[in-house]
């Protein structure tokens, strides 16, 4: 049976790296954080650091040996890097390798969301290639939907938590999933404690299957206030991701998100869950909420 000890994780720092690498440090794991030559990030003295040139074929073989599984966490810009990454990994003999998807689940994708994941989904399909011609090296995909306690935080959900002020796509009432990226990183170190279970299988999870309504209905509760509110439809986000990404803006992937998730009768919502065979706690959306407004 497969073991997995020595975890190496690419982009540790950003909005979900440092869960990650906290997570799998709590699980027992020997962490190696690798950054780019030009990165000033600081990381936990037990996490072993390895400056590399993702660029570079033999930089990265170098900075494999000895790694079990590989992690990666980078941004979605950088998703087209990892198919030189996943290469490396599989010629030093990693035996697992856990890309960069959460978010969107890439495997059920359509429009423009395809073509601006396109990096991420050529990943997957290059992953399956080498589990197929290679019996010891495996793979696991991860898909958490929206970051719902940095997105409430930063306001990537639409409620800005400091003007009290929201944005309501469609009737509000379509369910969405979302996750705490603390949860997300329980789920990795989960998933490399559990090989056997978790090899070469696409995982959805979340913290909280929600609608804009009870959010809002949450945070005016939890505020003492009557919040103001904007009603937008997400044909009109969609037409404006369809305008952006014409001219080559890739920002229109936050335009495209919005039907995604909030457009009536979607469904994007009703997908198998993991979060019980993870062993993930069970988390309480207004508590979520209630921390997001004291912070």
């Amino acid at each position: 049976m497969t073991t997995i000890k020595n975890v190496a994780v690419i982009g540790g720092a950003g909005n979900l790296g440092p869960s990650v690498v906290k997570a799998l440090l709590e699980a027992g794991f020997k962490v190696t954080v690798l950054s780019r030559a030009s990165s000033a990030s600081t990381f936990p003295s037990t996490v072993r650091t390895h400056k590399t040139d993702y660029g570079s074929s033999e930089s990265l073989a170098e900075a494999f040996k000895g790694q079990d599984a590989v992690v990666s966490v980078i941004t979605t810009a950088a998703a087209s890097e990892q198919q030189k990454i996943v290469d490396a990994a599989v010629k030093a003999g990693v035996k697992r390798f856990i890309p960069s998807e959460y978010g969107v689940n890439t495997q059920h994708m359509e429009g423009g969301i395809a073509k601006i994941l396109n990096g991420k989904k050529a990943t997957m399909d290059l992953l399956k290639k080498h589990a197929a011609e290679n019996a010891t090296f495996s793979w696991t995909g991860l898909s958490n939907s929206m970051f719902f306690d940095w997105g409430l935080k930063v306001g990537s959900l639409g409620f800005s938590l400091r003007e009290k002020t929201a944005i309501i796509f469609d009737s509000g009432n379509e369910p969405f999933n979302g996750t705490n990226v603390g949860t997300i990183g329980l789920a990795i170190a989960s998933i490399l404690q559990h090989p056997a279970k978790t090899a070469n299988r696409y995982l959805n999870i979340a913290s909280f299957t929600t609608t804009q309504n009870t959010l809002l209905k949450i945070l005016e509760e939890e505020t003492g206030e009557e919040w103001t509110v904007t009603h937008l439809k997400t044909d009109d986000s969609f037409k404006s991701a369809e305008e952006k990404l014409a001219k080559g803006d890739y920002s229109a992937f936050g335009d495209y998100l919005k039907p995604h998730l909030y457009g009536d009768g979607k469904g994007h919502a009703n997908v198998p869950l993991a979060n019980e065979e993870l062993g993930l706690p069970k988390e309480d959306l207004r508590e979520t909420i209630k921390m997001a407004l004291a912070q």
